[in-house]
């Protein structure tokens, strides 16, 4: 998508040898002309879907735009702590963050994820696919078919479209990075 990719060169940040911080239009600073285009971007890859999945808090802002261009189906987000009010009833899994280096509970209530859902997950980042695959995880626990995850910006160099293609599951990103260079990113 060359608008993201445009945006990606000119603002997007290389920390160290694998990260990619895009918080000045994705993930801080939110775009939202952008989030708009990338969900159009991903309209006609998937269909058939009745619930979006994402995680909290980054994926929030791109499914509540792709849920726009699906006629407003629910959003669901995975949250990453427990509190009194969501103890009981959820489905639990447990997701290592890549760029915090730690794992962490992520739940669903289950009240908001049913065996006759149709899901697309989507999400800001792809990189070894550990939150992917633990929505699928949560997906899998209530009976929910996963039709596939869309991703703004993708790490190729990393694993996480194997493990998920290993399962099945059709990933589509809006933007591919092919590696970091020189402080650089080098988009395909």
């Amino acid at each position: 998508m060359i608008e993201l990719k445009e945006k990606i060169s000119k603002e997007g940040r290389v920390i160290g040898s694998d990260i990619l911080k895009v918080d000045s239009f994705v993930n801080h600073q939110i775009d939202v002309l952008l989030m708009d285009k990338i969900a159009e971007f991903f309209k006609p890859k998937f269909n058939d879907i009745n619930k979006i999945v994402t995680i909290e808090a980054s994926g929030i802002a791109v499914a509540t735009s792709v849920s726009r261009v699906y006629n407003y189906v629910p959003v669901v987000f995975a949250k990453k702590t427990k509190s009194v009010l969501n103890i009981n009833d959820v489905y639990t899994t447990k997701i290592f963050s890549f760029t915090k280096k730690t794992t962490f509970d992520c739940i669903i209530d289950k009240r908001f994820l049913k065996p006759t859902d149709k899901v697309l997950i989507v999400d800001d980042f792809l990189a070894e696919g550990n939150a992917a695959m633990g929505l699928v995880d949560l997906c899998k626990q209530a009976g929910a078919e996963v039709r596939g995850v869309a991703v703004v910006i993708e790490k190729g160099f990393q694993n996480g479209r194997k493990r998920l293609e290993a399962e099945g599951i059709k990933v589509v990103s809006a933007a591919i990075i092919k590696e970091f260079k020189n402080g650089h990113v080098i988009l395909k």
